[in-house]
């Protein structure tokens, strides 16, 4: 980039104090025509973004119609992923009730309070969780129920996971 000094400033150019300006920026193709049908096009283009046309207005109206659907399926969405995450919490909470159920001369409840610790660190994702767990000499079943979160006010999915295990026990070889 060249520098021109300004018309005035200081008739020595070499002092430290002279004031530049740039040098205007040229087009490569400043000096040629422009041909005629780009000259039509760009006029074309230009009338139609003034002319005040039958469309004119139309956006803020489709826009109008098309958001309510978009944010329908944006919140439904979201409101199936937290219903997803609801079930994965349930799921993680009945087994851990069954490995703390399971355990060799586990006492009666284990599981229920370690399902009900795991929920209140999980958080809020599972409203209005119960958790019960059933013992035979060798199975141990946890069920978590609950509803998941609403993001939809009124909307709320029903969520049911249930874990099984073993009962540790020694036995004859």
């Amino acid at each position: 980039m060249t520098r021109v000094p300004l018309v005035g400033a200081c008739r020595d150019r070499t002092a430290p104090t002279a004031r530049f300006r740039r040098a205007p920026l040229r087009a490569p193709d400043a000096g040629r025509a422009v041909p005629a049908r780009l000259r039509a096009a760009g006029w074309a283009a230009r009338r139609r973004l003034t002319d005040g046309g039958t469309d004119r207005g139309a956006n803020p109206v489709e826009l109008a119609v098309v958001m309510p659907a978009v944010l329908v399926l944006l919140f439904g969405s979201i409101q199936i992923a937290a219903w997803f995450v609801a079930r994965s919490t349930a799921m993680h909470a009945a087994q851990s009730g069954v490995n703390a159920q399971r355990v060799l001369e586990a006492p009666a409840g284990a599981g229920e309070a370690r399902a009900k610790h795991f929920l209140g660190a999980a958080g809020d994702w599972l409203v209005g969780a119960r958790t019960t767990c059933a013992t035979t000499a060798t199975e141990v079943t946890c069920t978590v129920t609950g509803k998941s979160l609403s993001v939809i006010p009124a909307v709320r999915f029903d969520v049911r996971q249930t874990a099984h295990g073993t009962v540790e026990r020694w036995t004859n070889p």
